[in-house]
């Protein structure tokens, strides 16, 4: 019996210990801010609008910029000179109908800067403007068009990593973010195996060539998230990603305007990248609790058995 209490205090103290340093302490490095469930109830209802109209609409306002790989519209520079000129890669429009609440889509080709919550980095005082002009201009109904047409060309069926690097890609690398024979996510996007080192090294300096450009826009270089889930955690990430300034006030991260859904696979990306042991270790949980309570009752069986004789 004595033994037993050992045990049970031993135990105790060991959980203590492990929540008081992983799950508590990391809890306590970020603020507590209470999210709105991706809502964006403050943002005015967006209809439905006639898809022809928005494709016309986006052909003549938005191709200058913006790949669309879904109608097999090429982007009109590569990355690094669209960020030497803009500040980042403009994004493919092919699945923000998807990913972007409505509301917010339509609020953001209004008018980008208030949308995303960074007005305060675009001001007649820092001489800067927001790189996409706001299209405050057109009607409403025209919005309502060029959403209902993203809508209508997005894919229903995106993976964690799509929504990723449509959402998230452009600004942050992800080292750990490998693929079969490939390596690193970069913002100018996945590194692959080069098979002759001059032609990593050639990715390598196009990488640092939008990164100096990313540095300027942005004021510093946006991290790596190959940790950022095991660091943060799922609450911080929830709402950094729903209001960055919830959390950092002042930042230059904008708001994406991701949808509930979208949230939840990115985050489910930078998990399965941070922590990609997760689940064999959760498989391999059940099978070390049972040796555990076996090898428990075989102890305690020994030491009857010893004690036994001694007696």
């Amino acid at each position: 019996m004595r033994e037993l209490k050992i045990l049970a205090v031993v135990v105790f103290f060991t959980l203590l210990t492990y929540w008081g340093v992983e799950p508590f302490a990391h809890s306590q490095m970020h603020a507590h801010v209470d999210g709105k469930n991706f809502e964006y109830s403050h943002l005015p209802a967006v209809k439905a609008g006639d898809a022809a109209k928005g494709k016309e609409l986006v052909m003549t306002n938005c191709t200058a910029c913006h790949s669309i790989n879904a109608e097999n519209m090429p982007a009109p520079m590569d990355a690094v000179m669209s960020a030497a000129t803009y500040g980042v890669n403009p994004p493919d429009l092919s699945n923000f109908g998807a990913i972007l609440d409505p509301k917010y889509l339509a609020a953001f080709i209004a008018d980008p800067a208030k949308a995303s919550g960074v007005s305060h980095k675009f001001t007649a005082e820092s001489g800067k403007s927001h790189p996409m002009p706001g299209y405050n201009w057109m009607p409403k109904e025209d919005i309502e068009h060029i959403v209902t047409y993203m809508q209508s060309i997005a894919k229903k069926d995106l993976t964690p990593k799509e929504v990723y690097v449509d959402a998230c890609g452009r600004c942050h690398a992800n080292r750990y973010d490998n693929k079969v024979m490939g390596e690193k996510w970069t913002q100018i996007g996945q590194k692959e195996r080069f098979k002759y080192k001059k032609d990593s090294l050639a990715f390598d300096i196009q990488v640092i060539e939008y990164e100096d450009s990313l540095k300027k826009y942005m004021g510093k270089l946006p991290p790596d998230l190959a940790m950022i889930f095991r660091a943060k955690g799922t609450h911080f990430l929830e709402t950094m990603i729903e209001d960055p300034q919830s959390q950092l006030h002042g930042t230059a991260m904008p708001a994406v305007g991701l949808t509930k859904d979208a949230a939840e696979q990115v985050i489910q990306h930078l998990e399965n990248t941070g922590d990609p042991s997760k689940p064999i270790r959760d498989s391999m949980g059940v099978w070390f609790l049972l040796y555990m309570g076996i090898f428990t009752i075989l102890a305690v069986l020994w030491k009857k058995s010893v004690w036994k004789k001694l007696h």
